[in-house]
């Protein structure tokens, strides 16, 4: 059975006795802050490997949400969250009337909330250049940029 790269973000830190407890049950790599875990669940597909993972683990920490750690195929990441119980009805709800699984509701819902945040990250940098451009020629704004992307770190961390 294949194994599947699952992460799971959690909603507070853990502290170490509750990180001991938990990698008892399961072996898991945990980030430097404790709030990302990183675990290997053999399931024939990722989907039943986060069902998986989320009832194994549930009721012993505070799960936000799990995601595959590699897009699939058709490069998407599939992500399991757990609804409280009104919220899953309204999807549930709303996705019916749109003719639609509450996945492919969710979906959709979730790429059109990251097509808006980039229209609006576009629309702000685009206010911004123009406030530069309102004190300095483009030239010199050119000339700065690149200067700038050419001092970046190379590692991200840095």
């Amino acid at each position: 059975m294949p194994h599947h790269a699952l992460e799971i973000t959690l909603t507070r830190a853990l502290n170490q006795a509750e990180l001991d407890a938990v990698c008892r049950r399961m072996p898991l790599a945990a980030n430097h802050g404790t709030t990302r875990l990183m675990a290997l669940v053999d399931a024939k597909t990722p989907h039943r490997a986060a069902r998986r993972l989320r009832h194994q683990l549930g009721g012993l920490l505070p799960i936000d949400v799990i995601t595959t750690h590699y897009p699939d195929a058709e490069h998407k990441v599939l992500l399991n969250v757990a609804f409280p119980f009104d919220a899953h009805a309204a999807v549930k709800a709303e996705a019916r009337r749109a003719g639609l699984t509450s996945e492919c509701f969710m979906e959709l819902a979730v790429h059109r909330a990251l097509a808006h945040h980039a229209e609006r990250e576009i629309d702000r940098l685009h206010q911004e250049v123009r406030q530069l451009l309102a004190h300095t020629s483009p030239a010199h704004l050119l000339s700065a940029v690149g200067h700038a992307l050419a001092r970046l770190p190379k590692d991200p961390t840095s």
